[in-house]
């Protein structure tokens, strides 16, 4: 073998350890244990690409993200043959299930729908990150498992792996709705004995809203108090700014219409913001001062009260 010759059969060599047809026995061997940790195992989790309407299930997105486990971090990187990075990867498998994401990790956080929660997250689901102290806005991106799980392309240094998917910023869904299975109905108990309780679950599926978000958010403002005044002026059970009320022709001391107004304006500035943490932020601080910041403002008030919020929320599911 001429030395041209070798050089290039070493090339087809590299190469081949990276076509994202094959996945190697330690990829295969790895995801197996990573999708069985996610409960992602069996004949149902393994789904199709429905040929001619570029649509897939959330199993065909996890299976395809498999094929490129162990492919290094390369920033920039688009082809698996040389590296990925984290947004090069996610547009990757979704570009071979025919459906097309924007180039970059902020870019693609305005895909699709939003989640409001990681609680109702699905596999096939994009989790994005901002992970710079330096510079505000989303910076990374992976794809939720299930289970606490995600695959990602991380950084320098490392390959596309299955990690805890930790904290996301933000959580889209660019499935088609087809593909993902409806929500179950609320267990009967949910929320037993918190008051306004079916107010909360009427209005949480009249706008798709976590109705343990409405309760916790009632908690924290009011105390459940409909009568309720803040020293600012904010009104009844949700603490409505009078012009806010106003704004969305709500009743602040009727308790029907304060949740209804609510789980329309909490909806509204999820879809606005992407994120329910977001949403949370604006519903205290105002969505004006969110996007002048760019995310949480810096204010303990808000903050707090996010955190508050979010774990009441919890709590009570």
């Amino acid at each position: 073998m001429d030395g041209l010759s070798a050089v290039q059969s070493r090339i087809a060599e590299i190469q081949a350890r990276f076509q994202p047809s094959v996945a190697t026995a330690s990829s295969s061997s790895a995801w197996a244990a990573a999708a069985g940790a996610a409960g992602l195992t069996g004949g149902s989790a393994v789904g199709t690409v429905a040929t001619g309407a570029a649509t897939a299930s959330e199993g065909a997105v996890v299976t395809e993200a498999q094929k490129y486990l162990g492919v290094p971090y390369l920033w920039g990187g688009t082809d698996p043959r040389k590296g990925l990075d984290c947004s090069g990867f996610t547009k990757l498998v979704f570009g071979n299930l025919g459906i097309e994401l924007p180039r970059t990790s902020s870019r693609q956080a305005t895909a699709g729908k939003a989640v409001p929660s990681l609680a109702s997250a699905r596999p096939g689901d994009l989790v994005f990150f901002d992970n710079s102290s330096s510079r505000a806005g989303i910076d990374h991106v992976g794809i939720y498992l299930g289970n606490g799980q995600m695959v990602a392309a991380p950084q320098a240094g490392e390959t596309v792996k299955v990690q805890s998917v930790g904290n996301p910023t933000v959580i889209r869904r660019v499935l088609p709705e087809a593909a993902v299975p409806a929500a179950a109905p609320a267990a009967a108990g949910t929320l037993a004995g918190v008051p306004y309780a079916d107010l909360f679950q009427r209005a949480a599926g009249r706008h798709g809203v976590d109705a343990s978000l409405l309760a916790a958010v009632a908690q924290q403002e009011s105390g459940f108090d409909t009568a309720a005044v803040s020293p600012a002026g904010a009104q009844g059970l949700m603490q409505f700014m009078p012009a806010t009320a106003k704004g969305l022709g709500v009743d602040a001391f009727d308790p029907s219409s304060a949740v209804d107004g609510a789980a329309r304006y909490l909806g509204s500035l999820t879809r606005q913001f992407g994120s329910t943490e977001l949403a949370l932020a604006a519903y205290n601080a105002g969505p004006g001062t969110v996007s002048r910041y760019g995310g949480i403002p810096p204010y303990p008030e808000t903050q707090n009260y996010v955190r508050s919020v979010m774990s009441k929320a919890e709590a009570y599911r």
